[in-house]
């Protein structure tokens, strides 16, 4: 297991009451899977999505990255293993507009200190990988939906993290464009080894997961493991 929570609760103090949002959430998530955590809105997937990412602390509970408790962890800590250990993507891009994909995806890389020569050799790489090397040069507006979706994809792995997060990635896009994401992420899966975590409300990646997750009331309700779905003949 490549993540274990235990017991965590999370509060939040909308000012007039305290609203309780994961009461005692204990789960552990598989190496080079796909997991998915699904349930209604307000149910508490995207709060547990980012207490297991290092996005946001428990009130109380242990979180256990790689044997790592980054429950543990002050504010620095946190923002070291974040952009050491974790990508993300999310349902909107957050591209940015003014640079290409290749720019934006070698971005990360620079900002963590490697050459830009060497930086935007890597995004070419990774850009290759999510089938868009044709589409480097362009800008975010001269890209459709699922291939910024991709841009977004290939910038999360840029620092080669071991655990991928996200957030609804397919929800803004049509569902051509979510079949392909939902396969590009059982790709990368099978070949760079990487383990996914991620919130949705799609049916069809439920489907294709390796495991998923309920959420109800701020609790798991239903844990299950099941057999890929195999690939349909191209």
């Amino acid at each position: 297991m490549i993540i274990t929570a235990d017991n965590i609760h999370k509060s939040y103090n909308t000012g007039k009451q305290e609203v309780r949002v994961l009461k005692g959430v204990s789960l552990q998530i598989p190496r080079a899977k796909v997991s998915v955590i699904v349930g209604a809105s307000g149910a508490g997937k995207s709060t547990l999505l980012h207490i297991l990412s290092g996005l946001d602390k428990p009130d109380s509970g242990l979180i256990r990255v790689n044997d790592t408790t980054i429950s543990a962890m002050n504010d620095k800590q946190l923002s070291n293993f974040r952009s050491k250990v974790t990508g993300f993507v999310f349902q909107f891009h957050h591209l940015l507009p003014e640079f290409s994909a290749l720019e934006n995806v070698a971005i990360p890389l620079m900002i963590g200190g490697v050459h830009k020569k060497n930086a935007l050799k890597r995004a070419a790489e990774l850009l290759d990988i999510v089938e868009l090397s044709h589409r480097e040069s362009h800008r975010p507006s001269e890209l459709s939906g699922g291939e910024q979706q991709r841009v977004a994809i290939a910038r999360a792995l840029a620092n080669d993290p071991l655990i991928i997060f996200a957030d609804e990635p397919t929800g803004n896009l049509d569902s051509g464009n979510s079949e392909a994401i939902h396969h590009l992420f059982l790709e990368l899966r099978d070949k760079l080894q990487k383990t996914f975590v991620i919130v949705t409300h799609n049916p069809s990646l439920m489907q294709l997961a390796d495991h998923i997750f309920e959420i109800q009331d701020g609790a798991i309700l239903l844990e299950k493991n099941q057999e890929l779905v195999p690939h349909p003949a191209s």
